[in-house]
Formats: structure tokens, sequence, C-alpha cells
């Protein structure tokens, strides 16, 4: 146990160190960076809440055993880790964006682009890290197996970085269905699969939403005011709605002025009681 634990503290330690020195994680235009101290949770790669995720989500959305035994022909996989972390955004830019009532703020456009760019750097280092100590290692995100897929709700994909957190008990899901975790909703998040076997860490929730103010309790629902695009009611978050105003809408109006190809939206993540911790 006491080897796992020193794996884990490793992990950690390289992945607090990578986020705060690596050049990739400040802003072209600023001494400021795009995320924080990240936090990392861990769950068994056999647990069978991802068996599970094949009807939560959809049968398109692989397992970590199929994920790994993909990438690797010819190897088995019967245990591991599915390796989470987040990536909360600073408060420089959650201050920026929640100022904003239609267009995310530059900062937060940045943050979307290039600060997801700096998650894969993420992905790829840990991924190298493992590998360099004799252990299998593959960031599902940037593997061949990752895709979207069109379904009736609209677009989903092969992998959930969200889910996969859920299951490294890092937080819960909300009526935007952004993931709520103790740093907030304003964050990226990411994950990779290893052979490594590691003390999962404890999901210290009962729900699936029990981080949100209105699935909990109805007393909230500050995000349905702040989407200008009337994606998100008391009912829920309408995928297809919100996927075109971020990726259609907002890259039209705000794109080329910002010199950025995703500029994402992020309105419903800032201004809002779970923006920076659990309400």
């Amino acid at each position: 146990m006491s080897r796992k634990i020193d794996m884990i503290k490793e992990l950690r330690d390289e992945l607090i160190r990578f986020v705060a020195e690596c050049a990739a994680n400040w802003h072209p235009d600023s001494r400021s960076r795009y995320f924080d101290e990240p936090l990392l949770g861990c769950a068994d790669a056999t647990d069978s809440l991802f068996g599970s995720y094949k009807q939560i989500i959809g049968e398109h959305h692989l397992t970590p055993r199929e994920l790994m035994e993909t990438a690797l022909p010819g190897k088995q996989f019967a245990s591991g880790t599915v390796l989470c972390w987040i990536l909360p955004i600073t408060e420089a830019t959650r201050a920026s964006n929640r100022r904003q009532r239609l267009w995310p703020s530059r900062e937060w456009a940045f943050t979307r682009t290039h600060g997801e760019a700096f998650n894969n750097a993420v992905r790829q280092h840990l991924t190298e890290f493992l590998l360099a100590r004799g252990h299998q290692a593959v960031a599902p995100l940037l593997s061949a197996s990752w895709r979207t897929v069109a379904t009736a709700d609209g677009l989903s994909s092969t992998w959930s970085e969200r889910h996969a957190a859920f299951a490294a008990g890092l937080g819960t899901f909300s009526l935007n269905r952004g993931f709520i975790t103790e740093r907030g909703i304003a964050h990226r998040c990411g994950s990779i699969i290893t052979d490594l076997v590691l003390t999962p860490s404890p999901r210290r929730y009962r729900d699936f939403a029990e981080n949100c103010l209105f699935c909990r309790d109805g007393s909230c629902g500050a995000c349905i005011s702040r989407c200008p695009a009337g994606a998100i009611t008391r009912f829920g978050h309408d995928k297809e709605r919100c996927r075109i105003y971020c990726y259609e809408k907002v890259v039209r109006e705000i794109g080329e002025r910002y010199g950025v190809s995703a500029p994402g939206c992020g309105l419903c993540q800032t201004g809002v009681p779970c923006e920076a911790r659990i309400p």
C-alpha cells in the first residue's frame, strides 16, 4: 500500500510541477497562467461504472480495457488505473469572463484554445512519465480510438473526460452538464489509462449531480440566465443548441478577432455560485 501511495504522490508532484513550470501554460501576451495548481484523482480501470457508461452515454463509449487493448494490439489489459486531473482556470480569466453577457472574453477564448493545447501537453507528458518507469499508458483523447459521435441528444464521443473524473472522485455533474469539483466548474479536465495499479480515490458523493445547488435542492439555477443561447433550462441542457452557439455563432463573431479557432463560451461557468467551489 505504501508504494501505491508513494507513486500517487510522485505523479501528483510531477503534475503540479509541470503545470507550474511549462511555458505552454502562460498567456502569450501577459504574465498570467491559464491554469492554477491541478487536482489529481484515481479510478480503478476495472470499476463497473465504466461499463455502465455504455448505457448512460451510449454503446459507442469505450471502456478503459477497450481503449488500452486497441492502442496496444496483442496485449491483454487485466487491471490498471484511470488517472484524472482538473486544471482550474485562474481567477483573472474567470473575472474577465464573469463580466461578459454575450461573447466569451479574450482571456477565456485563449484558455479554451491554447489552454486545451496545453492540456494535450499534460496528457503527453504524463504518458511519457509512466512509460519511462516501465508502465503502459494511453491518453484516450490522443488515441486513434477517440472520435465524436452523433446521437439523438447531440454530439457525444468515445471517451468522456468528465465521466472519468466522476469515477475518480473529483466531482459531480450540474444542471448545465458541466462538472463541479472542489475548485468549482471553471476548468479543463484530462485523463490517461495505465496498467499501473493504484489505490482509487474515494467518491465522497451519493448522487451524480450532488454538487449542483439546483439539482440538490432547487435553490439556484444561476447558469440558466447566464446562457446567451438559451440552452439551459430548469429541465436541463440542450447540447445541440449549445454546440451551435459555441462552435458556430461564437466562432463566426469573434474567432477571427481573437485569432483562435475554438473560443468556447464559458458564461455558464462564471458568475455562478459554483464557479470556483462546491456551493
